[in-house]
């Protein structure tokens, strides 16, 4: 075992000298706010709980009701066990949400993308990604063994050139791109994105992870465009806006069909638990049904962008940008300090230079924390 130790400890003390060694902290994540971290109560600007579903009263009845009726696991992959009624419903529902003919649910996003990329590109195929594509995207695409080449952030231009140049020489091409960019909290084209595709015989696939819920009436980012850009893979999560856990795609019924029988993991994993399920279909009833609600999001977003002079977000992100690693890791300490939990974003999730805090607004956020929050960073002299 020494010199297993031995590796890892010369790993640690590496990332250490960079900045970039993460220690996951315990916070206790109550109903509503505020947190409660190392004894202190925080108030989170930090999680991706866009509309404060993890703790809605009728969500977490949802959930109770389903394991009181089903259990609290599904007992073995979906191919062996079968679809607790739920699993239907929901795809119904998401498929329904989405536009499509159908759709399928992973146990995690991230499963989603490393089977469903490697359903449909192999080899003699290619691939272009947005270079801020989530991480799951790129793990799927080296999982193809397929040409993989990224174009420069939301810059159709450059994607127009990759493709003139290698799009001729495989079989079949797959385009990738976040719907939202997590750490920039920026759109991609998809109007444009949507129509290179069309032109180049490009399939096109899109992780709309931190969209559904909070963006185009709760539909996600393509609904953002009018009109809506042909889409034929759509992706996202059940964890951020949904509040629950799980991944999902929505598509024509033939490529759903050949995802459910192909897919390694959808196959190869046990299924999601049915409160996950049943909480992520009550989420979908308040997002279809309360408009003023699901608005929330991105008016909290807007007003503390306000307040401190930046840009209009276009999404319920907002990232300030500070550049060098320690420093971004002291606001972050000093913005704990105050009250406020906030997330300093490191190499390797960022790119070299570009660490930032990441602010993220709910429903459940107070107007007056806002307001707070953006006096102390400007106090702190953040911006």
């Amino acid at each position: 075992m020494k010199s297993l130790n031995d590796f890892a400890r010369g790993k640690l003390d590496h990332l250490r000298d960079q900045g970039t060694c993460r220690v996951i902290q315990t916070t206790d994540r109550r109903d509503g706010q505020p947190f409660v971290r190392n004894g202190q109560e925080l108030i989170s600007f930090c999680c991706n709980d866009y509309l404060g579903f993890t703790h809605h009263p009728t969500i977490k009845k949802a959930a109770k009701e389903a394991i009181d009726r089903y259990g609290t696991g599904s007992g073995a992959s979906r191919l062996i066990t079968g679809n607790h009624p739920l699993l239907d419903e929901l795809e119904q529902r998401l498929a329904k949400l989405k536009g499509t003919e159908a759709a399928c649910v992973f146990s995690s996003g991230y499963m989603a993308n490393i089977g469903i990329i490697p359903t449909f590109i192999g080899p003699k195929d290619i691939i272009f990604a947005d270079e801020l594509s989530h991480a799951c995207l790129r793990a799927g695409a080296e999982m193809s063994k397929a040409t993989f080449l990224f174009f420069r952030h939301n810059d159709v231009d450059h994607l127009k050139e990759l493709i003139a140049t290698h799009r001729s020489n495989h079989e079949n091409a797959l385009i990738l791109t976040d719907g939202v960019f997590s750490m920039n909290g920026d759109l991609a084209p998809l109007d444009l994105i949507s129509a290179i595709a069309q032109e180049n015989d490009c399939w096109l696939m899109t992780d709309d992870a931190h969209g559904i819920g909070v963006l185009g009436d709760g539909r996600g980012s393509a609904y953002c465009f009018s009109p809506v850009p042909e889409i034929p893979l759509q992706m996202g999560t059940l964890s951020k806006g949904i509040g629950s856990m799980g991944g999902y795609i929505c598509a024509s019924k033939d490529v759903i069909d050949l995802i459910k029988t192909r897919a390694r993991s959808l196959i190869y994993t046990t299924a999601s638990p049915p409160a996950n399920i049943a909480s992520a279909i009550a989420a979908l009833d308040i997002i279809e049904q309360d408009k003023e609600y699901r608005e929330r999001p991105m008016q909290k977003a807007r007003l503390f962008t306000r307040e401190l002079n930046l840009p209009a977000p276009q999404s319920p992100i907002v990232p300030i940008i500070v550049g060098d690693t320690f420093k971004v890791m002291h606001y972050a300490e000093q913005l704990e300090e105050n009250g406020f939990l906030v997330s300093g974003i490191r190499p390797p999730t960022v790119a070299k230079g570009t660490a930032r805090l990441r602010f993220t607004f709910s429903s459940i956020h107070q107007d007056e924390d806002i307001i707070r929050l953006a006096h102390t960073v400007r106090e702190l002299g953040i911006v």
